[in-house]
């Protein structure tokens, strides 16, 4: 094959870019959404490509992950209940799960909603466990961490805005919640300007739940791959050492980052949920 000069400069500027790419977008690579899923010993496998007039809706890999930690949930919890009906006296993993169930209720729902917190409780439980599955699926190998996902946390955030919001207004009517929404002893020049404050704040809780699971969740991952790519970018084994005993040991934090942050989100979002229905407390 004979290749002209403009042919081989363009090669050797696309090895070069491959390379360069190669030292520094790797990282974002397992970190980022794609449209393929590797499976071990298959390697790459690409994902239908999904399109409703015109929006994109196609299968990507965290959707995926999603899906196997729904999987994972209702296997578990159909175990659960199965092992409850034969025995009242809960062993193994009916034990470890009424433990987690026992301390989002005790620890969690009724100290921060009080008063008609079995109302919200389904809910809270459901929002603990899913965030908790999905964010140990991507501590395993092949794994992927939805939760790194922007958009999979503002959905959570967004379900947790409109579970707020209905709360408040079943409890209050919606003129009530709103009204409830003003401190009392306001004057009344002053209304106008704390509604608006009010009204942002509203916004803004959400917002803080959707960026502080997506920030933790994707910086504890950045910087594994960060550590463990030292070996590779510095091209010499003296650092391997170093990095694989700092990576271990921010793999071991992410491993309790990962409860935290469900306990955080949850915990949150029953605390808003407590505002929101009871306002005068």
């Amino acid at each position: 094959m004979v290749f002209s000069p403009n042919t081989n400069t363009t090669v050797t500027d696309s090895v070069a870019t491959v390379e360069k790419s190669s030292d520094t977008g790797w990282i974002m690579h397992h970190i980022l959404d794609s449209h393929e899923i590797e499976i071990p010993f298959i390697g790459q496998v690409p994902l239908p490509h999904i399109e409703f007039f015109g929006i994109d809706i196609s299968i990507t890999k965290h959707v995926v992950f999603m899906w196997l930690a729904c999987l994972i949930l209702i296997g578990i919890f159909y175990f659960v209940s199965k092992s409850y009906q034969k025995s009242r006296i809960p062993t193994g993993i009916s034990n470890l799960f009424e433990i987690l169930i026992v301390f989002v209720r005790d620890d969690i729902v009724k100290p921060t909603i009080g008063k008609g917190y079995e109302k919200f409780l389904p809910f809270l439980l459901t929002i603990f466990f899913f965030i908790l599955v999905c964010n140990f699926i991507g501590l395993v190998p092949y794994g992927a961490t939805a939760t790194s996902n922007i958009s999979v946390t503002a959905t959570l955030a967004i379900i947790s805005f409109i579970v707020i919001q209905a709360g408040g207004m079943i409890k209050n009517g919606p003129f009530g919640y709103f009204k409830g929404l003003i401190p009392h002893g306001v004057p009344a020049w002053l209304i106008p300007v704390m509604l608006v404050v009010e009204i942002l704040g509203l916004f803004t809780k959400p917002f803080a739940l959707a960026i502080r699971l997506f920030a933790n969740m994707t910086a504890g991952h950045i910087v594994i791959m960060a550590l463990l790519g030292l070996i590779f970018i510095l091209h010499t084994a003296i650092v391997i050492p170093v990095s694989v005993a700092f990576a271990l040991f921010i793999y071991l934090l992410e491993v309790l980052v990962a409860f935290i942050q469900a306990y955080i989100f949850t915990m949150l979002s029953s605390l808003f949920i407590g505002m929101a229905v009871h306002q005068d407390h």
